[in-house]
């Protein structure tokens, strides 16, 4: 099944021509039908005035093409202007023309002036049709013009992670129902999925497509979903894919239509899929800014959404640069992101995300919708690098066994932990990778080269050497504990799921030794790296901000998010002054 949604200035008669076409009300689901080559069809109908832009933005997001219609009577409106500008933001690429009410007025001007008005757009090649919903005429050649557009549309992957997005929901006692357009992937009933931005685990009870139940269903497609004891649900939450998508508040974007990134309002309203969400904007360059979003979205890289000002009117589509942005705090940040960024294409791939980051989990370039590039250094199967880095990083440990061998020449070598903090490396095994001959590694310590030995070499690793090694007793919890947080990575476990998972005790003491989980407080255990990650969130904040702001932003509670700001202080990277927070902008 295909989905396309309809398009155009109120009144035009997008809903008489959808009803033409299927002989169904447009509903929950979509009126949908068969084209004459045997392919399906489905429909997401909204109003076309100018109140209803949020509704209708919510159906056309995430619908594969879409049917711009103009009235043969009236000709091009304002509203048309605004949806048409809105489908060239969102990449709509995939359409057909119609001129409605062809039985009221002579439609070939109508038809001149809508091919001279999308003639500058990715829809110039559509084909257009003049028909009437009145009296059929028109009808059978704009259902075979669907035909044909439906063959040329893509063919989504069964297997890609699933977002759906709701644009409509609503709830009877412990049942909820949404609708919504289904753009890739496969739902089956029993499926669990996380129910954003809560990051809930739900389960799907009933699927139905076409009005009719199934058992499963791919993209692309309407379908309805019921869901029990989810809660609330509103319109513009998603249902997602577990461990499939980075959930965050703070992304960096480039400004793919409309005004450049100065001249946008501060304060705009960011579309993308059914969501509408209120941002804030900081400019970078020309053509890219940073977005704080007031709720988490789960996103990938390369997504593509609408950023709106409804009262100047000004739009701009934005592509998805970056899912984990570097905090922007030192004098000179801002330019430096916006120089790097300017490099980079609309839709970054794993050699760009691992040249930015430098070592990363696979399972981390999945989150952000990326597969390692084909160069990329494996290392222990969980681990990849940038070649260029990693070669970087073994010539700072030749230079600190150096150093320290010509400072304390009787010492023993470094501490794995020593090194892992003076490289930046979220894990010793990482260390542990990079130690090879002439450098050894003895007794947890890094040794530089004997008197007398041939010079360290830059070389590939041999990542087999470390995955000799039997796992430590606490691994199998510490990835338990990973799975917990992969979408909530600031909701620690409580007591009792900290013992189910075998983090306690002594175990939980290596582990956190071995720099395996942070613990900041002694109820709050999260994993590497989330001081730095709450950090980078938090500098998307207006400065300073309070514990309970903060915990908005990380989507945790206020006691969590205290706990992060003490550890923050204690690094010198916040301070605290009269009750509020802010960055230590010289930290």
């Amino acid at each position: 099944m295909h989905v396309v949604t309809t398009a155009g200035h109120g009144g035009h008669g997008k809903s008489a021509l959808v009803r033409a076409l299927t002989g169904r009300q447009p509903g929950e689901a979509g009126a949908w039908t068969e084209l004459p080559s045997g392919r399906h069809v489905a429909f997401v109908d909204a109003p076309g005035d100018e109140r209803s832009v949020p509704d209708w933005l919510a159906g056309a997001a995430p619908a594969s093409a879409v049917l711009l219609t103009v009235a043969a009577d009236e000709g091009w409106m304002a509203q048309t202007r605004e949806h048409l500008e809105a489908l060239g933001a969102l990449g709509v690429r995939f359409g057909v023309l119609a001129v409605t009410k062809a039985d009221a007025a002579d439609p070939r001007p109508a038809l001149r002036q809508i091919r001279e008005r999308v003639a500058g757009t990715a829809l110039r090649g559509a084909e257009a049709v003049a028909v009437s919903a009145a009296t059929g005429a028109g009808v059978v050649e704009l259902s075979a013009a669907l035909d044909r557009l439906a063959g040329r549309l893509p063919v989504p992957d069964p297997a890609a992670p699933v977002r759906l997005w709701a644009d409509r929901a609503f709830t009877a006692g412990r049942q909820t129902v949404i609708a919504g357009t289904l753009a890739a992937g496969t739902v089956a009933v029993g499926d669990e999925l996380l129910l954003m931005p809560a990051g809930e685990r739900v389960r799907v009870r009933t699927i139905g497509r076409a009005g009719e139940p199934c058992e499963s269903v791919g993209g692309v497609s309407r379908v309805v979903l019921t869901l029990r004891d989810a809660g609330r649900v509103d319109a513009g939450m998603a249902l997602v894919t577990p461990g499939a998508w980075t959930p965050t508040t703070c992304v960096d974007v480039r400004t793919r239509f409309g005004e450049a990134s100065g001249r946008l309002a501060r304060r705009m309203t960011l579309h993308i899929g059914s969501a509408a969400v209120a941002v804030g904007l900081r400019p970078l360059g020309p053509d890219t800014a940073r977005l704080t979003l007031n709720t988490r979205l789960a996103l990938h890289l390369g997504d593509t959404g609408l950023l709106r000002d409804p009262e100047r009117r000004s739009i701009a589509g934005v592509s998805v640069l970056d899912v984990r942005p570097p905090t922007l705090v030192r004098r000179g940040a801002g330019a430096a992101r916006a120089r790097e960024l300017a490099t980079w294409p609309d839709r970054p791939d794993g050699a760009v995300v691992l040249r930015r980051h430098g070592v990363l989990r696979r399972s981390e370039l999945s989150l952000m919708g990326c597969a390692p590039p084909a160069d990329a250094v494996a290392l222990n199967g969980e681990w990849v690098a940038d070649p260029a880095h990693w070669r970087s990083l073994f010539e700072r440990l030749a230079e600190e066994t150096s150093r320290h061998a010509a400072v304390s020449p009787g010492a023993p070598g470094i501490p794995l932990e020593a090194v892992r903090l003076r490289l930046g490396l979220p894990s010793r095994q990482l260390v542990a990778a990079l130690v090879r001959p002439p450098l050894r590694l003895d007794a947890g310590r890094v040794y530089g080269p004997s008197p007398g030995s041939a010079p360290a070499q830059a070389a590939e690793p041999a990542p087999t050497a470390v995955a000799a090694a039997p796992p430590p007793p606490w691994a199998a919890a510490v990835e338990r504990l990973r799975a917990d947080l992969a979408d909530a990575p600031f909701e620690p476990p409580d007591a009792e799921r900290l013992e189910e998972l075998g983090l306690t005790g002594d175990a939980l003491a290596d582990a956190e030794r071995a720099g395996a989980v942070l613990r900041i407080d002694d109820g709050v255990v999260l994993l590497p790296g989330a001081d730095r990650e709450a950090l980078r969130v938090l500098s998307g904040l207006p400065q300073p901000f309070t514990p309970a702001q903060a915990g908005d932003a990380l989507g945790t509670g206020r006691d969590v998010a205290v706990a992060l700001l003490r550890h923050l202080d204690r690094l010198g990277l916040t301070e605290r002054r009269q009750g509020e927070n802010r960055l230590n902008r010289d930290g």
